[in-house]
């Protein structure tokens, strides 16, 4: 740079220097033009008497003078544009450097930009697939849980029984702290339909089969035969006796059907119904998210227990439908024509826990029990 400065530099000069002689030949050309060629010939001898004679010896003619002045200047101008034209390209040249580096700076900058916008965008990328490996990898494990957790259950059931309802609960003792409970509870019910086995001769009463506790109503629905008085139904601790008779020992299918719309129920015994009643707790819907407990009577949801009011005997195929069923639904339930279980509580061993030396045994099979009727 500092070169090309020195010679645009000397470059100037020699442009100048020669500018002068352009003008001081431009000058004698005009001189020469307004006289005659006597009087110009006279100049130009004076002029070379004094030796001011620059040109050399000029020819005497003055149309030779002329033309050789012409050109002289002419191959002035020409040196002077092609220096022009050399000082032009030089200071490109020189400007050169200075606009590339302004260009690939700003080249630089916005391929820099780009680079950061690119891995910007891949570490989003890459926290996004983290996130869903992380979510699809929970959610793959939860799946596996409850897939091993399935088939523990049934590997523990099929170890007890051939089918995962060929049990039965035995309560043998009338205490306070043998019990089943039902894993699942009830939604909302408009109408319902219980259907179970007993065998039991305890006596006075056989006690409380089941109870259903809600928070606020403890007797939400209830079957129990307690002391000397009949068995009876609760609902919404609203009591209606019923023609049941099941303390001899022997095995019994009981079903007992209700619906909210005036109270109606119906109760069955070995497939053959034996009562009905309204006004049972009527357009009363039995309240969701309660406990439902096999053996025992409920003074709060889940617990305190009475003893005189617990069941004594054995209990198996208890079922729960959202519907009443109809009378040749429960006879063929009740003859072992049909195998229904229920769409609310099916009676399945994982859904029964049993607590305080409650057993849970294989069943006798629906004929078997049939023949003890």
């Amino acid at each position: 740079v500092l070169q090309l400065r020195e010679t645009v530099l000397q470059q100037k000069e020699t442009i100048g220097s020669q500018r002068e002689a352009i003008r001081e030949l431009t000058g004698k050309l005009s001189r020469c033009e307004g006289t005659d060629g006597k009087s110009a010939a006279g100049t130009w001898k004076n002029e070379v008497g004094k030796g001011k004679d620059t040109m050399g010896d000029l020819p005497r003619d003055p149309a030779q003078v002329i033309d050789q002045l012409s050109r002289t200047m002419q191959t002035l101008k020409d040196r002077l544009e092609s220096l022009e034209h050399q000082l032009r390209a030089n200071v490109s040249y020189a400007a050169l450097p200075s606009d590339l580096r302004e260009m690939l700076q700003r080249r630089l900058g916005d391929l820099e930009r780009q680079l950061l916008s690119k891995v910007a965008e891949l570490e989003d990328e890459k926290s996004l697939l983290h996130n869903e490996t992380s979510a699809h990898r929970q959610k793959t494990e939860t799946a596996l849980n409850a897939l091993l957790e399935r088939v523990s259950e049934l590997e523990k059931g099929n170890s007890a029984f051939k089918s995962p309802d060929e049990f039965k609960v035995s309560l043998p003792l009338r205490t306070n702290y043998l019990y089943g409970k039902i894993k699942k509870t009830l939604p909302e019910l408009y109408a319902f339909t219980v259907c179970l086995w007993l065998r039991s001769s305890a006596s006075p009463g056989i006690g409380t089969p089941f109870s259903y506790a809600v928070p606020g109503q403890a007797n939400e629905i209830v079957l129990i035969e307690w002391g000397n008085n009949p068995i009876e139904l609760l609902i919404n601790d609203k009591v209606a006796q019923l023609p049941l008779f099941i303390s001899d020992g022997k095995w019994h299918h009981i079903c007992i059907t209700w619906t909210t719309r005036d109270g109606m129920w119906e109760a069955f015994q070995d497939g053959e119904k034996l009562g009905t009643g309204e006004n049972l707790a009527p357009w009363h819907p039995i309240k969701p998210g309660g406990v439902l407990i096999l053996g025992q009577e409920q003074d709060t949801v889940g617990g305190r227990f009475d003893a005189t009011q617990a069941f004594v005997g054995e209990m198996s195929q208890f079922n729960i439908w959202d519907r009443v069923l109809k009378a040749e639904d429960i006879m063929n339930i009740a003859n072992c024509s049909i195998n229904m279980p229920g769409n609310i509580i099916p009676w399945v061993d994982n859904n029964v826990d049993v607590f305080g030396g409650a057993t849970k045994w294989p069943v006798e099979t629906c004929e078997e029990r049939l023949l003890d009727l």
